[in-house]
């Protein structure tokens, strides 16, 4: 259930879900200004299955290739949702190598930012947000790996550290 609140006060977050090397990015998700959750599985290119052990995490090949959208698709929509934007996510570094993986099969500047989600929050003490974002997936039965759990979980920590509204 989307937090309430205004549209303006959602800030975006993103997650991204790679295989165990090189930062392949398997699948992606973002909030929308609305609260809604937005998540895709992404096609790899040819070019990003060129190494010999590419990892898929859980997922098949032909289950990318059916079920997924390709990069260019994933870079549009991201661009009508988010353009110019800062994006909060839970891993900067991970996050960065996939969207750069993304924008680069296509020669292309990133037009989003990254920072840590954890810099939304200016009164909690060092580690309180990595804790209660662990609690909080405990307490909800999500997988920390998903990257639309990884949102959504983003976003309900969000609307509980906001006094149960988004600000």
């Amino acid at each position: 259930m989307p937090p309430k609140g205004d549209d303006t006060s959602i800030p975006g977050f993103i997650a991204v879900e790679t295989g165990d090397e090189g930062g392949l990015p398997l699948a992606i998700a973002w909030t929308l200004p609305d609260g809604r959750v937005k998540h895709t599985l992404i096609q790899p290119e040819d070019e990003w299955l060129e190494a010999e052990l590419v990892s898929l995490g859980g997922y098949s090949l032909e289950e990318l290739g059916s079920m997924g959208v390709s990069p260019l698709d994933v870079i549009r929509e991201l661009e009508n949702d988010h353009f110019s934007a800062t994006l909060f996510t839970a891993g900067v570094g991970d996050d960065e190598a996939a969207l750069s993986r993304l924008f680069d099969t296509y020669g292309l500047d990133p037009f989003v930012e990254l920072a840590p989600a954890e810099s939304l929050y200016d009164d909690l003490d060092p580690g309180d947000w990595s804790r209660a974002r662990g609690e909080l997936f405990g307490e909800l039965g999500l997988e920390p790996l998903r990257p639309e759990h990884e949102v959504e979980v983003m976003l309900r920590l969000h609307q509980r550290l906001n006094g149960g509204e988004a600000d």
